[in-house]
């Protein structure tokens, strides 16, 4: 258990806002493209960091953009340190969050269930 888990909490959001800034602004790797950070976990120790993102395109497309975020995760580290104060600045892992296209698949099977049900009929109607 962590000893103060709000600190690891805090921690992995002043990484995931730091990191969302310098894929932004410094990072010119063109695997990468368009991504959005989904969520960042700190271990207890602070040695490492899984840093989940999102990309529009395929499956292609989301192991591109995590082989250039890998490939820059010294240089993304190093600018990392510099803006946080802590002892530690842990390993960065980058892993592709699924959700966001789960949850669109799943949007569309319901939305498919719910179009081949026959029309219920009204109750006010004469």
């Amino acid at each position: 258990m962590a000893k103060n888990p709000s600190r690891i909490a805090r921690i992995a959001d002043q990484i995931q806002k730091d990191l969302a800034e310098l894929v932004r602004t410094e990072l010119k790797d063109p695997r990468v493209g368009m991504i959005t950070l989904t969520g960042v976990e700190v271990s207890n120790d602070y040695h490492h960091a899984k840093i989940f993102f999102t990309t529009l395109g395929n499956a292609e497309a989301a192991a591109r953009a995590r082989a250039g975020l890998q490939h820059a995760s010294g240089f993304l580290r190093s600018q990392l340190a510099s803006g946080l104060k802590l002892r530690i600045v842990p390993e960065l892992h980058f892993v592709h969050d699924e959700s966001v296209e789960r949850g669109i698949y799943l949007s569309i099977l319901i939305d498919d269930a719910i179009a081949s049900q026959p029309p219920v009929p009204d109750e006010n109607e004469n």
